[in-house]
C-alpha cells in the first residue's frame, strides 16, 4: 500500500494505538505555531481531506481489481454459514422430537403417576381416620358398659367398684387416641371428625368426672376401725364387729379406687415410670388425712372445754388414727397397675427408684415429707393443739378450773387415746403383727400430744 500511495502513513491508521484526536492534534500543530493566534486550520483540515480522499480512492480502486475473489469469498462463507444453519437446524430438530418422546413417555406418565400417588395418600389417610373414629367409637361403647357396673351415685359396693379400674384404663385408651394427633398417628384428624368430639365432650369426659367422684367417695368414706361399735374406750382395741369378708371387701373397694386414681391422674408427654406423680391419687389422700385432723382438733378442742364428752372424743380421734394405721398399712401393699401412657422404658436402676415404684404409700410419704401416717396425725394435732388449749385458760372460767383440776386424768386419757389409736383393726392383723396389733413405738407422740395438752396448763 505505501509503495502505491507514497503520501499516505498507512502504518499510522492501522495502527491499534491509532487516536483521531491525537492525529488531528498533531496536524495543527505541524502546520502552525502554537503562539499564533488565530490558527490556520485550513491546512491541517485539507491534509485530512486529501488522506480521506486517497484512502477513499485506493480501496474503489482495490475493489474494483479483486472484486472476483471476494464475491467468491463471500459466496463460500455463505455456503458455509448455509451448511453449518442446516446441521443445526437438524440437531434442533432431532432434539425436539427427543423432547416430545420423554415428554410423552415420561412427564405423562408421571403425572398419571403423581394423580394416583396423591389420591393412594388421601384414601390412606382417610382409611386410618376411619379405623380411628371406630376405635374411639368402640372405645366409647364399652365405657358405656363399664360404666353401668360401676354405677354413678350411691354407694359404692365391691362389685361396683371392680369395674372401676377397668374403666379407667378405657378412659387411658380414649386420651391416649385424643392426643396421638401426630403426622401420621391413628388420632390424625380426630378433633376435625363432630361424632369423636360430641364423643369427647357429651360420654368421656362426665364419665371420667363420675368414675373420678366415685374414686374419691370411697377414699373419703375409708373406715376400718370397730372402735365406735364395740363398746367403749375400755375395750383395748376393741373386739371388730366386721367380719373377714367386711374387712376383704373394705380393702378391695379402697384398692380398686386408689388405682383408679392413680390412673386417672393427667400425664405429661415426659412422663415415665420414674417421674410420674399421681396428683389424683396424693390429693384424695390428702383430703382424707386434712379431714381426719381437722374433725379431731375440732372434736378435741370442744372435749377439752366440756370434760364430759372427753373419753367419747378421744375414742372416735383413736377409731380415725386406726383406720390411719389400716390405710397406711393398705397403701404399703398395693402396687401401681400398668400404666399405658407412661413410658415403658427408663426401669428402676437404684433401690429408692424401685420403692417409689412398688407401692403407694412411698409417693404420699414424700410430698407429706413423713415416715408415717400416723406420726404425721399426731404431730401435726399436736402442733396446733396447743394454741387450742391456750385459749380455753385464757377464757377462765368453769372449763379452764376443770381442765386443770382434772389434768391428770386427761393426760392419762390422751397417752391412752394415742396407744389405742397405734393398733391395727383387729379384723386387718396379719401373722407379722404383733399380738395387741401394735405398729410401731408411739412413745413419743403420745409424749408429744400429752405436752401440747398439759404445757398451757402448768403455766
Amino acid at each position: 500500500m505505501s509503495s502505491s500511495s507514497p503520501y499516505i502513513d498507512y502504518t499510522t491508521f492501522t495502527s491499534p494505538t491509532f487516536s483521531a484526536p491525537a492525529y488531528a492534534n498533531s496536524l495543527v500543530l505541524s502546520t502552525n505555531n502554537p503562539t499564533d493566534t488565530p490558527l490556520d486550520l485550513s491546512t491541517p483540515l485539507s491534509r485530512v481531506l486529501f488522506d480521506v480522499q486517497e484512502v477513499d480512492t485506493h480501496i474503489d480502486t482495490l475493489t474494483t481489481k479483486h472484486a472476483l475473489p471476494i464475491i467468491q469469498h463471500t459466496q463460500s462463507r455463505s455456503a458455509a454459514s448455509t451448511r453449518v444453519l442446516e446441521s443445526v437446524e437438524e440437531q434442533v430438530r432431532s432434539l425436539n422430537e427427543s423432547y416430545k418422546r420423554l415428554e410423552r413417555e415420561v412427564l405423562e406418565r408421571h403425572e398419571s403417576a403423581e394423580q394416583v400417588r396423591v389420591a393412594a395418600a388421601r384414601m390412606l389417610r382417610t382409611l386410618r381416620l376411619g379405623r380411628g373414629v371406630q376405635r374411639a367409637v368402640q372405645l366409647g361403647r364399652q365405657l358405656e358398659g363399664q360404666m353401668e357396673e360401676v354405677g354413678r351415685e350411691g354407694v359404692v359396693r365391691v362389685g361396683e367398684a371392680r369395674g372401676m379400674v377397668p374403666a379407667a384404663n378405657t378412659v387411658l385408651g380414649l386420651r391416649g387416641l385424643f392426643g396421638a394427633g401426630g403426622k401420621g398417628e391413628e388420632g390424625e384428624g380426630l378433633e376435625r371428625v363432630k361424632v369423636v368430639v360430641t364423643l369427647r365432650t357429651e360420654v368421656v369426659s362426665p364419665v371420667e368426672r363420675v368414675l373420678l367422684q366415685r374414686a374419691q367417695q370411697v377414699v373419703r368414706e375409708f373406715s376400718m376401725s370397730s372402735l365406735l361399735a364395740s363398746g367403749g374406750p375400755g375395750q383395748q382395741g376393741g373386739q371388730s364387729t366386721q367380719t373377714f369378708a367386711q374387712t376383704e371387701d373394705t380393702k378391695t373397694r379402697a384398692t380398686n379406687a386408689l388405682q383408679t386414681l392413680y390412673l386417672l391422674s393427667p400425664t405429661k408427654p415426659t412422663s415415665t415410670l420414674i417421674n410420674f406423680e399421681p396428683t389424683l391419687l396424693i390429693s384424695a389422700l390428702q383430703t382424707y388425712l386434712q379431714t381426719a385432723l381437722t374433725s379431731s382438733l375440732a372434736a378435741l378442742t370442744r372435749a377439752l372445754a366440756t370434760l364430759p364428752t372427753l373419753d367419747r372424743t378421744l375414742l372416735e380421734i383413736s377409731a380415725r388414727c386406726q383406720n390411719i394405721v389400716a390405710l397406711e398399712a393398705l397403701l404399703a401393699t398395693v402396687s401401681p397397675p400398668p400404666h399405658p401412657l407412661l413410658s415403658p422404658h427408663s426401669p428402676p436402676t437404684t433401690t429408692d427408684d424401685e420403692l417409689a415404684t412398688s407401692n403407694f404409700l412411698t409417693p404420699l410419704n414424700r410430698h407429706l415429707d413423713t415416715s408415717s401416717l400416723p406420726s404425721y396425725f399426731w404431730r401435726s394435732m399436736a402442733g396446733q393443739l396447743s394454741s387450742r388449749v391456750q385459749e380455753i385458760m385464757n377464757r377462765g372460767g368453769v372449763s379452764a378450773r376443770t381442765l386443770r383440776t382434772n389434768r391428770d386424768r386427761v393426760r392419762d386419757a390422751i397417752r391412752e387415746c394415742v396407744d389405742r389409736g397405734s393398733q391395727l383393726p383387729v379384723s386387718s392383723l396379719s401373722a407379722g403383727k404383733r399380738a395387741d396389733g401394735k405398729v410401731g413405738n408411739w412413745e413419743r407422740e403420745a409424749a408429744v400430744m400429752v405436752q401440747s395438752v398439759m404445757g398451757p396448763l402448768q403455766r
